[in-house]
């Protein structure tokens, strides 16, 4: 699966949710909210939001496709990154929280593959022309994020225990942290694109176990949370194909008024 255009990343991650929905599996649940954010960039593009649309054409495509190759890798032999790795080998474990399957996806994409894509865009000084744009995604982020917490509540009744067990997971993680997440991934993509390929594999590998770690971190939190988790677990919905169907709606709900 390899994209040509930000098209065909619409069109790739939508048949990955489609893929899912069918087949029960709860990698649909990241690839909706990742779809929704690669059409909403891609509004942006066509009314002119960007400086540069075609570079930001080319941006989402190179980022897009870091997806496709680890979903692709993890697929085929369970290989690909370590992140991506922590991320879809915790598909198949029942006793894992919707809301931790996206922000493991959220994480591995933004923590890893996000300078990466930027680098690659724009080597050399042309980096810092990108930031303007880089950042603007920002706010199409934090909209879709929003979006997507009002809808994982829907099917996660319980989801605010984890506020109260210290482990916060209302806007503030899939918005403030993206944002945070981001400006760290900015700082990287202007380090690797000065870089020369060695340096580049060096800070590759650097970038990707330190995403592990923080995959695993949220995979598996501290004893005070677990308690939480269980809870949590216990009263969401176990129909995947309904929670992805629901999830993939969630800016279109968001915006008609239907979300909390």
């Amino acid at each position: 699966m390899a994209a040509e255009n930000i098209d065909d990343v619409v069109a790739g991650l939508a048949g990955i949710v489609r893929d899912a929905a069918a087949a029960a599996d709860r990698a649909g649940y990241f690839a909706a909210l990742y779809r929704q954010v690669t059409v909403e960039v891609r509004e942006g593009i066509r009314s002119g939001l960007f400086d540069d649309g075609p570079r930001m054409d080319r941006f989402d495509t190179l980022f897009g496709n870091r997806y496709f190759e680890a979903y692709d890798a993890w697929r085929r032999d369970r290989s690909g990154p370590r992140c991506w790795r922590e991320a879809f080998g915790l598909l198949d474990d029942p006793g894992t929280v919707i809301i931790q399957h996206v922000v493991l996806g959220v994480s591995a994409h933004i923590n890893l593959d996000l300078a990466i894509a930027a680098a690659r865009t724009s080597p050399g000084d042309g980096i810092y022309a990108l930031r303007r744009d880089f950042l603007l995604i920002n706010d199409i982020l934090g909209r879709v994020a929003l979006a997507v917490q009002d809808a994982v509540g829907d099917v996660s009744p319980l989801l605010s225990l984890l506020d109260q067990a210290g482990a916060r997971t209302d806007e503030r993680i899939l918005d403030f942290s993206i944002r945070q997440a981001r400006e760290e991934a900015w700082r990287n993509a202007v380090l690797l694109a000065h870089q020369d390929e060695a340096e580049r594999e060096a800070t590759l590998e650097r970038l990707d176990v330190r995403a592990a770690v923080l995959a695993r971190l949220i995979a598996r939190p501290g004893p005070l949370v677990r308690p939480a988790l269980e809870l949590i677990r216990s009263t969401e919905s176990d129909d995947v194909p309904a929670v992805i169907r629901h999830l993939d709606r969630a800016l279109a709900d968001h915006g008609r008024g239907t979300g909390r």
